[in-house]
């Protein structure tokens, strides 16, 4: 593991699942005494956009860490090209037990990390206390919004991703592509602030294609991790959540209908979970208001620590 410090927050590196993982971080990383908090980013996003709640989450006595998932830069892109929900879980789970995370860890995702967050919650080897998912419902739910017509006019991207051409289109004018999601998504948000560390995570052309190889394993199938932990692991993942969970969903989300959320309940396994709409907030929910979306998640999961 590598550290270099840069204000309240750490950025390093370190090994797991035979990557390179880069990663924000604050807080005692090396002191185990401390519970882990581990926050994964979504698409087209970095651990950048933890950078508000990291901090939070370290001055409230967790050692938080905020990955790049495998692909994004400077993170690894993984040589066998595997994408699958299942896949991205079990690299939760080994940066779990690359920090020393006990079974009072917790887990943060937004948008992909929700969706790596709904299968790693599901890992036997791997203990997470609570979950917080941001921006994309539950499995179960989602399986049953994405066919209205709402939902597949928001989200014909998915389907533009599966073509060939897909990486050139979204290259083109240095990731134009991008600012016009990230202006669709959360209407009114400035987000100049956060465009170039985007871009940084996927202006290399393998950096796109292993992002846009996350949406092709979805849909497509392609180049699925036959391993039999990886499906194992794939078919628990679209059952009740387990664990008690936080479901945040911005009103204006311009990506995922806030109407998504209101089913997100029927999800839920275990006591203490709930689901909570932010007003005036879109689909990056967690850099338009971040105060309020820090303050749920920290009386969240202080309810789980007594």
């Amino acid at each position: 593991m590598t550290q270099t410090s840069s204000g309240p927050l750490t950025q390093g590196t370190v090994e797991a699942r035979g990557l390179t993982f880069a990663y924000l971080g604050s807080g005692p990383l090396d002191d185990r005494d401390h519970p882990l908090a581990v926050c994964l980013h979504g698409f087209p996003d970095a651990a950048w956009t933890w950078r508000h709640l990291l901090p939070s989450l370290a001055a409230a006595g967790f050692r938080a860490v905020a990955p790049w998932m495998r692909g994004y830069a400077p993170t690894t892109v993984p040589p066998d090209g595997h994408y699958q929900a299942a896949v991205l879980a079990l690299d939760a789970g080994a940066l779990h037990a690359a920090f020393g995370g006990g079974d009072d860890a917790v887990l943060v995702g937004h948008d992909w990390g929700a969706i790596a967050g709904y299968a790693a919650v599901h890992d036997p080897a791997t203990p997470w206390s609570r979950f917080v998912s941001m921006a994309v419902p539950p499995p179960s739910v989602l399986a049953t919004g994405f066919l209205t017509y709402d939902q597949l006019r928001r989200s014909w991207y998915t389907f533009f991703f599966q073509h060939p051409l897909a990486e050139i289109a979204v290259a083109m004018d240095d990731l134009a592509f991008i600012d016009r999601l990230w202006a669709d998504w959360s209407p009114g948000y400035d987000a100049s602030a956060d465009l170039a560390s985007v871009k940084d995570a996927l202006r290399d052309p393998a950096n796109l294609a292993a992002a846009i190889g996350y949406y092709r394993a979805l849909l497509g199938g392609v180049n699925p991790d036959p391993s039999p932990e990886v499906q194992a692991l794939e078919a628990a993942s679209g059952g009740q959540i387990p664990v008690p969970t936080l479901y945040l969903h911005g009103a204006d989300d311009g990506c995922m209908a806030a109407s998504l959320a209101e089913g997100a309940g029927a999800a839920f396994g275990a006591p203490g979970s709930r689901s909570e709409i932010v007003a005036g907030a879109g689909h990056f929910l967690h850099l338009e208001r971040p105060e309020t979306v820090n303050g749920l998640i920290l009386d969240f999961l202080a309810a789980g620590r007594g």
